[in-house]
């Protein structure tokens, strides 16, 4: 399953910690940010995506996120 966020993450530094930190809670997916994008895309392809666990890591860090459909 593939789910897109719009996310407001600028920059690559914060993006690529961001991608560790879903990576530990979800070691088999595909995880990626698209940030020349407007909509600043975050695409995580896995069997499971907790949306809470997403929108908590963005969230701790002081970004927002939402499922675009």
């Amino acid at each position: 399953m593939i789910e897109v966020y719009k996310t407001n993450v600028q920059n690559p530094v914060v993006a690529e910690e961001i991608i560790r930190d879903l990576h530990r809670a979800m070691p088999d997916s595909v995880i990626n940010f698209d940030l020349e994008d407007c909509d600043r895309i975050l695409r995580i392809d896995s069997s499971t995506i907790p949306y809470s666990l997403i929108s908590e890591s963005l969230s701790s860090k002081g970004f927002v996120c939402e499922v675009l459909e």
